[in-house]
């Protein structure tokens, strides 16, 4: 019942897709920039910057993991997951945890040390599963998001 597959170009569109459900349901659908050709070239172009596991159910895709390469001072390579979604009409059935799982296996194959990833505070349902999983909370430490007209302030400054 559950397939868990590594996406190709030709998921762009589903890809995409599935990151307008996401924000959706993260209450924030205009933030929304990336389009789909962002997304073949990006993860599918000559220099990929991020891969993706399609969750499927019954051969329906019904969720995505979409994490890259990350590095710590602290402890080494990892994996930085940034988005891990499954349809909240598919929920509850494991494909969220298989996903996961297969980030893991990823890591695990490719010597790397730990896997990243924030959640947002309200998601009680996540927290749950990724605290039965074993994950650690980084409780003390604040995400830290520069953008728009902060970035171009900063990035202009004459130093």
């Amino acid at each position: 019942m559950i397939a868990i597959r590594a996406a190709t170009i030709a998921d762009a569109t589903l890809i995409r897709r599935l990151i307008g459900e996401l924000a959706e349901y993260e209450k924030e659908p205009d933030q929304v920039r990336t389009t789909e050709a962002d997304i073949a070239r990006d993860g599918f172009g000559a220099n990929p910057q991020f891969r993706v596991f399609i969750g499927e159910w019954c051969g329906e895709p019904v969720g995505f993991a979409v994490f890259f390469p990350y590095y710590s001072t602290w402890r080494g390579t990892g994996f930085y997951l940034e988005d891990l979604f499954v349809l909240p009409e598919f929920r509850r059935r494991g494909i969220g945890s298989a996903l996961l799982a297969h980030v893991a296996q990823a890591a695990k194959q490719e010597g790397r040390a730990f896997i990243r990833w924030a959640v947002l505070d309200w998601n009680q349902h996540a927290i749950d599963m990724y605290k039965s999983m074993g994950a650690h909370f980084l409780n003390d430490w604040r995400i830290v998001f520069l953008t728009g007209e902060g970035l171009e302030k900063l990035a202009g400054k004459n130093v």
